[in-house]
């Protein structure tokens, strides 16, 4: 792997671990979706995206990691979208 994709994966997995209060929230708030392990790995595959998504276009528009208040407002547009994410997976 080239070096400098590894630094900044390696950055990410830090980064990762020190929001590990944010990332159970977000795991919590969709516990109850689903039991099967297929369907659950397509929900984080999923989330995970969004997740991405809103840390970066965070950073890339607002020139900053987002707050506490912004972080719960992405959990609830999440929940907000719940239905249609459970289409996906039948």
């Amino acid at each position: 792997m080239d070096e400098k994709i590894q630094k900044v994966l390696e950055e990410k997995i830090h980064d990762a671990l020190e929001r590990d209060k944010e990332l159970t929230i977000l795991i919590d708030s969709f516990k109850e979706i689903g039991t099967d392990e297929a369907n659950a790995f397509g929900y984080g595959i999923i989330i995970g995206r969004l997740y991405n998504s809103f840390y970066y276009q965070s950073r890339r528009i607002l020139k900053r990691n987002p707050t506490e208040q912004e972080f719960s407002e992405f959990i609830q547009l999440l929940k907000e979208h719940k239905n249609e994410l459970e289409i996906i997976f039948g």
